[in-house]
């Protein structure tokens, strides 16, 4: 914006219009003619005309100029004036003398002045003059220099008034910046804010709160770090408060590490008021602003009403977490804090509506602070969250990186931003969501990698331990949860699952060996099975720890209660130290999983037989015998255990732990819902309610042959279901994931070959027998035969009128023919036969060659895509099927109704004394005294800080990072040779001053010894010095 005295514009009258008009007609006449009136000048975007009732006189509109710099300079940006204050200085473009005034006047008002070199005038003077001053060397002999200067820039003013005004100009040099073209259009910010830090000439912190905001805003934080973090400026955390609420809402996620380094109190700094301010930098349209909006209208009648000068709350993060996570993963996320009036009257309305009380901060201890703080109940946990909300991936890395919890918070990261990927609308945002997942998930393989490198009893421990901020989950539990793939196909991870597998025995020890003890248990006691030593296993030692109510109870630590193994009669293992070795094999044997799983093989496989020797020989309209009753009476244990892993609880179904202590079950419908999710699950709820429908239709008289219909179709299903088993196997595994794979283009390819298939059924049949009334022949002749066609079953006969007799066999006109053999009696058209030969020629070219490959096109592609990545699903799904059977009673069907009684009995038993489900039935998970955890949690940040600091040192050694820094270095030494080229310049300037000075000194020596001045007989002329030895 431009300002200039109405009375000195030329061609104003051009302006003026009674009507109004917007935007003014000017024209610009170029220079001025007679030097009273000048034109605008064409650069500015607006003109601020001041007339003060004089014509023809420069400087009328300085004092609007003062008082509009003032009214500005009082200002505040932001929303409602809450923003930093706008920055007041003033920039020297060339410039008269009378400029000077004006720059002096500045200087006395403690205001900045940037001067640009290169522009002239005014500005190139005092460039000029203030490089001299700030040379080394400089004084009193630089005022000559200054008034040659001067009189050079300003021929035609007092040169001792303004000799005066730049002396007084100097006094406040530390006001004065020069930027030159030289320094680039890069650096203007930078000059600018030096400029302005310049300005305020105090240690004083307070003094520099708007330039530090100001670098927030420009996202400059290499000059906070040079200009402001220098060890000058005594820095509180109080004043970096603001700037750090600037970073966060602008995701200036590098001055937020700076902030945070320089001792701010990020406890002091997260108020419930700030952290509203941070959800509502939400976009409006956003996911997560609908999400936010849909949580508090929905929880909104339940809330206690605010009053009109209550402070905003944050929004209700905890319901959306449950909404978007589940109770099993959702955090633990602590709403209000401690003194919120509203507090307890929140806790008070969860615990009266049935649910679990989340105000964690107000009803705890100062010991019990102090480990939230290890454990990940800081203000660390709410802007991490905030971060994955909103998607502000490096500040979410960076509140990681700081964080506690590092292992399960990056899964339950990956966990919470691929559910919000499912959920997004827009593809850009998912996009960036996923990799931001991705990040996380590497983030945790790699972390885990190095803490099993570190330790693998204390990884292991890792895995299993329960994080009370991811609502009580295990690693394992956010894994599957996020299908980290990755994650399980760690060694780390496979070495803890074989052992888990393999339970007390070693996992070297040979399948064949394995299945004579299992036909031969006497051979338990001798040396074909392999035990471990009790020295090999210490993660089972240091694991069997449970604390009643979890971590938040008091008391020893006490051996993990035994497992519902153990119902079967079974010794615990917390009594193996009192038994010998020999003794202690048998429960060590059938209690592992791997023992389970071949007892249910072998159980399988036998129900199998008897299944298909029923079907084939005993089933018959009589009543069932005595083998028929023993399957269904087989099937009737099956459906009781598929009955326990649904309604059972247990943690294979990421069902029981429950988000607080004392809760070990899940709400049914979460339960039913993960217990359905599972492809296999399914498999066998479709095959038992098969077979039920099979026994009551065999059951009913008159629906017999429905019945052995419906048992031929099941008995397909239960064989199908062997496939479960086989993805234990290494080699079978990941084979059977390509497979499932593969279904998917087998489905793809049967819509396009039913289309086809269709259209030319109907065609060929409509050509061949238009007179044809079997509608239930027709439809095989049009989907059947096409079906046919393609595998080389081509009936000739019935198709090529040139092999059939030419008879008219039909009561209609025409030319008709009769087929030969059993399609006698059915007409043939003579008509448009060729067509039909056509077509058939057309469909096999289609079929044969065009879809088949591209079908073998289809599952080429699926493999090589899968092939690569078929080892992470299968140790993924290996994992799932280790859970299944390291929670499955020991005996398996049919005589698995045992231990189903057993658990029923213990149920009962412990309902009835109203105690607690034994958390040893939360299998692959551990409770950890708080000592124990808390030294895991130190090992863990340990391990932590080393990994990243093996990243940042990978990264700094990285070819970009060495080009960026060569880059760097170039630019700085390309600088240093123009400053080389200045100094040569000004030395040959001083070296041509010196020759011509001492010309004239010896012009001067010669015209003195000629004239008579000098008596006859004075001192010579002085010698010069030779050089010193």
């Amino acid at each position: 914006m431009g300002v200039a005295p109405w009375g000195v514009v030329r061609n104003r009258e051009a302006l003026t219009n009674p009507k109004g008009s917007f935007p003014a007609r000017y024209r610009w006449r170029g220079d001025p003619e007679d030097g009273v009136q000048f034109p605008l000048d064409y650069n500015y975007s607006a003109f601020f005309l001041v007339d003060d009732g004089t014509h023809r006189r420069l400087g009328g509109e300085n004092r609007f100029r003062l008082r509009f710099e003032s009214y500005i300079a009082q200002q505040k940006t932001g929303v409602g004036g809450t923003g930093i204050d706008i920055p007041v200085l003033l920039l020297l473009i060339d410039g008269d003398e009378k400029m000077l005034k004006r720059i002096e006047d500045a200087t006395q008002a403690q205001l900045p002045c940037l001067l640009v070199a290169g522009s002239g005038g005014a500005a190139d003077c005092l460039a000029e003059i203030l490089e001299d001053t700030l040379a080394p060397g400089s004084g009193g002999g630089r005022r000559g220099e200054a008034g040659d200067r001067i009189r050079r820039f300003f021929p035609k003013g007092d040169p001792e008034v303004l000799q005066a005004q730049v002396e007084r100009i100097m006094t406040r040099k530390e006001l004065l910046t020069v930027y030159s073209s030289e320094d680039g259009p890069e650096e203007f910010e930078t000059i600018v804010l030096r400029a302005l830090v310049k300005a305020c000439g105090s240690s004083e912190a307070s003094a520099y709160l708007d330039e530090l905001r100001l670098a927030v805003v420009w996202n400059r934080v290499d000059i906070a770090q040079s200009e402001l973090f220098r060890g000058d400026i005594q820095w509180r955390s109080v004043h970096l408060e603001a700037s750090l609420m600037d970073a966060l809402l602008n995701d200036r996620h590098e001055f937020v590490r700076l902030l945070i380094s320089r001792g701010l109190s990020l406890g002091h700094f997260l108020t419930p008021t700030r952290l509203a301010q941070l959800y509502s930098a939400a976009p409006p349209n956003s996911l997560i602003r609908s999400l936010l909006d849909h949580v508090s209208h929905g929880s909104g009648p339940k809330s206690p009403a605010l009053k009109p000068s209550a402070e905003p709350r944050p929004p209700d993060v905890e319901q959306l977490l449950l909404m978007l996570l589940g109770e099993m993963c959702a955090p633990r996320y602590h709403t209000w804090v401690a003194g919120d009036p509203h507090h307890d009257l929140g806790c008070r309305e969860r615990r009266h509506l049935g649910g679990e009380s989340t105000c964690l901060l107000s009803v705890r201890a100062a010991s019990e602070h102090m480990l939230d703080a290890v454990l990940g109940q800081t203000p660390w946990s709410d802007l991490f969250l905030w971060a994955l909300l909103l998607n502000r991936a490096q500040m979410a890395l960076y509140f990681w990186e700081i964080g506690s919890n590092a292992v399960a918070s990056a899964l339950g990261a990956c966990l919470l931003l691929r559910v919000l990927a499912r959920l997004e609308s827009e593809a850009e945002e998912a996009a960036r969501r996923k990799d931001l997942a991705a990040k996380f998930e590497g983030l945790g393989v790699d972390l885990f990698g190095e803490c099993y490198r570190n330790s693998e009893d204390r990884a292991a421990r890792l895995l299993l331990r329960r994080c009370p901020f991811w609502g009580d989950a295990t690693c394992f539990q956010l894994a599957m949860q996020a299908d980290a793939r990755a994650f399980f196909a760690q060694d780390g991870v496979q070495s803890l699952l074989t052992q888990k597998w393999w339970g007390e025995m070693d996992s070297t020890t040979p399948i064949w060996a394995l299945v004579l003890a299992f036909f031969c248990p006497p051979l338990i006691y001798t040396d074909l099975i392999t035990f471990r030593r009790p020295e090999e296993e210490p993660t089972q030692k240091d694991l069997a720890f449970d604390m009643d109510g979890g971590l938040n109870g008091e008391g020893p630590a006490r051996p993990a209660d035994p497992t519902e193994k153990i119902s079967l009669g079974v010794m615990s293992q917390s009594s193996r130290g009192r038994c010998s070795p020999r003794l202690s094999r048998w429960p060590q044997f059938w209690g592992a999983p791997v023992t389970a799983f071949l007892g249910n093989v072998f159980s399988y496989l036998l129900f199998l037989l008897l299944f298909a020797r029923v079907l084939l020989i005993d089933f018959q309209p009589t009543p069932p015998g005595a083998l028929e009753l023993l399957l269904y009476f087989w099937a009737f244990t099956l459906l009781c255990e598929e009955f326990r892993q649904g309604l059972g609880g247990d943690w294979g179904s990421l069902a029981t732990g429950g988000r607080g202590p004392g809760s070990s079950q899940a709400p049914l419908r979460h339960r039913l819902h993960l217990y359905l999710t599972d492809t296999w699950n399914q498999c066998d709820l479709v095959a038992l309610a098969g077979f039920l429908l099979g026994v009551g239709c065999r059951l009913i008289p008159g629906l017999y042959e429905l019945g052995r219909t419906v048992f031929c179709l099941d008995f397909m299903v239960f064989t199908l279901r062997l496939l479960h088993i086989f993805t234990v196997n290494k080699q079978l595994g990941p084979k059977i994931v390509i497979v499932n794979k593969m279904m998917k283009d087998v489905f793809f390819f049967l819509f396009f070959l039913g289309v086809w298939l269709v259209a030319y059924g109907v065609a060929t049949e409509g050509l061949l027998r238009p007179q044809d009334q079997d509608l239930p022949k027709i439809l095989r002749r049009v989907f059947y035969r096409p079906y046919l066609q393609i595998f080389g079953q081509i009936p000739q006969e019935d198709m090529d009128v040139a092999l059939m007799e030419h008879v008219n066999c039909s009561s209609e006109l025409g030319f008709w023919a009769r087929p030969s053999g059993p399609q006698a009696g059915s007409c043939i058209s003579l008509y448009a036969n060729w067509l039909v030969v056509l077509l058939l020629v057309i469909f096999l070219l289609v079929a044969n060659i065009v879809l088949v490959n591209l079908l073998i096109a289809m599952f080429s592609y699926t493999f090589g895509k899968v092939q690569g990545n078929s080892d992470l699903y299968w140790k993924a799904q290996r994992y799932s099927l280790i859970r299944e059977f390291h929670s499955r009673p020991v005996l398996a069907p049919p005589l698995i109704i045992i231990s189903h009684v057993c658990l029923l009995i213990r149920g009962l038993s412990n309902r009835r004394a109203r105690s607690p489900a034994s958390p040893g039935n939360q299998h692959f998970r551990v409770h950890l005294p708080k000592e124990t955890e808390r030294e895991l949690l130190t090992w863990e940040s340990v391990r932590k800080e080393n990994f990243l600091l093996a990243r940042a040192r990978d990264k700094r050694e990285s070819d970009s990072e060495r080009l960026k820094r060569t880059s760097q270095k170039v630019d700085t030494a390309l600088k240093q040779l123009r400053q080389i080229r200045e100094y040569e310049q000004r030395l040959k300037g001083l070296e041509q001053e010196v020759q011509h000075c001492s010309r004239v000194l010896g012009w001067v020596a010669e015209a003195l010894s000629r004239s008579a001045l000098l008596p006859p007989g004075g001192p010579p002329p002085p010698t010069h010095p030779g050089p010193k030895d």
